[in-house]
């Protein structure tokens, strides 16, 4: 792989990264599992101030209110500071000072819940997800060792181990994590992006333009299209990276990714006023300028 296109495709697979890991959109559901009628009047589940706090602060989360979510739990833990459910709601407020970008709070947080149920999963998962967006990968990459130790299996952390494995050039370790992925959930997109992600970082291009394209058929991903052509272009099945920046561009028409690698794929046929255009498109889109302006170089 050229020193450009395997720049491009660092670049991609951190975004990739980031899609899986970083992202502070909310996803938790704080409320327990709601019990049945019979459950519900003899725990007067609809009357007690725990379980009502508990759906008012989800509510206030769908609503994007974050402080009120958090105090709701914090309100409800406090009602009944015995009750088991706490530390999930440890684990929960954690995450929601996370999405509202207090992180060293969420980190307490969700340190404190670990402290009091060490084998439980979420709390650590949720700790990893926080270390990343906070760009502390190594605490994160030890917490993701962490639950594997606990949960061998858990394929959320083996996937992410395996791509910050990949990425910190562990390949034996991201080999393994791999495995377990094939074995558990052989046909995930997780367990396919992997995997490609691991040949198109060790020069077995060929081998990840397949399993780029399963991808695509999955989810037709901007990231992905940009995998697919990546690997192409490195090489040089330009006709075929033409047909995919052709699909790509038909999704995706103000992706700037698809403008930069189409002004790869122009440079390569020697097309350099088509190639500057692009170059100059993917700019004003949105990408990196050094990045785009290093394809001349």
């Amino acid at each position: 792989m050229s020193k450009k296109i395997f720049v491009a495709a660092t670049f991609t697979f951190v975004c990739l990264l980031a899609c899986f890991s970083q992202s502070r959109a909310p996803e938790i559901k704080i409320a327990p599992r709601v019990p049945d009628r019979a459950e519900t009047d003899s725990l007067n589940f609809d009357e007690r101030p725990y379980f009502l706090l508990i759906e008012q602060s989800e509510q206030a989360l769908e609503k994007g209110d974050y402080e009120a979510a958090a105090l709701r739990l914090v309100e409800a833990m406090g009602v009944e500071p015995d009750n088991e459910l706490n530390v999930a709601l440890l684990s929960n407020l954690g995450m929601i000072y996370y999405y509202n970008e207090q992180d060293s709070l969420a980190l307490v947080v969700l340190d404190n819940a670990i402290s009091r149920s060490p084998r439980l999963i979420a709390p650590r998962q949720f700790r990893a997800r926080v270390l990343v967006g906070m760009n502390r990968d190594k605490e994160a990459y030890r917490e993701y060792e962490n639950i594997l130790s606990i949960d061998s299996i858990n394929t959320e952390t083996r996937f992410l181990h395996a791509m910050m494995s990949l990425y910190n050039g562990k390949l034996q370790a991201a080999q393994e994590d791999i495995e377990v992925l094939e074995r558990v959930i052989p046909v995930s997109s997780k367990t396919i992006l992997a995997k490609a992600t691991m040949y198109s970082m060790t020069g077995l291009e060929v081998e990840a333009i397949s399993l780029f394209r399963k991808l695509i058929e999955l989810d037709p991903a901007p990231e992905y299209y940009g995998r697919l052509v990546a690997c192409q272009l490195a090489v040089d099945y330009l006709d075929d990276a033409s047909e995919s920046i052709g699909k790509w561009a038909q999704k995706y028409p103000n992706d700037a990714e698809m403008y930069y690698y189409r002004a790869i794929l122009n440079k390569k046929r020697y097309l350099p006023e088509d190639a500057h255009n692009d170059a100059k498109q993917a700019i004003r889109l949105g990408a990196d300028r050094e990045k785009v302006l290093s394809i001349f170089k």
